[in-house]
């Protein structure tokens, strides 16, 4: 599942009546983001001994004679570039993003593939969340914006993802701004 939430129901203070998170505790909501993979290493498993079966099979024809050793190279060939292409596909969508909100800071992680961060923060009380239907890089791209930058939020997930995100954030930051 490319999104999970992780929510921490927050106990009221027996002073204020309020909630408030101090650095170092939890956040009130966690939302972890990541890259929808179609192919699953079970899946490349199945797939790479597939296709090396069915490259094998033209090279029955020339079982015991010079020529399987002269198309055997180019076969092993075609089936490692096969593999190194699927790898790097793999790894490209190997992207995330961690959303954590406090009463007092959003802050938001995209990691990147090769597992170095880029890191956004701001005052939830301030940040703006939107949906651009249109005009974006995707269909309903989501963006935050506050502490004076404007960012990207899970532009890799699926079109129906994006449009289910938006209310569900949308709720979350109005309840840390009323509270």
């Amino acid at each position: 599942m490319p999104l999970q939430w992780v929510l921490n129901d927050p106990e009221a203070s027996e002073k204020s009546g309020a909630f408030s998170y101090a650095r170092g505790e939890p956040p009130y909501l966690e939302l972890y983001l990541r890259a929808h993979k179609s192919l699953t290493p079970k899946g490349f498993v199945w797939f790479i001994a597939i296709t090396f079966a069915l490259i094998l099979l033209p090279l029955a024809a020339v079982i015991g004679s010079p020529v399987l050793w002269g198309l055997l190279p180019f076969m092993l060939g075609v089936l490692a570039l096969i593999w190194i292409a699927l790898k790097a596909s793999w790894r490209r969508k190997d992207i995330r993003e961690e959303l954590r909100l406090w009463s007092d800071r959003l802050e938001l992680r995209h990691i990147l593939p090769r597992g170095d961060a880029l890191k956004w923060e701001a005052n939830p009380h301030w940040v703006t969340l939107r949906q651009h239907p249109s005009g974006g890089p995707v269909p309903n791209y989501l963006t935050l914006s506050g502490g004076g930058r404007e960012v990207e939020l899970g532009a890799f997930l699926p079109q129906e993802e994006r449009v289910q995100l938006y209310p569900l954030l949308q709720e979350h930051l109005t309840q840390i701004r009323e509270a």
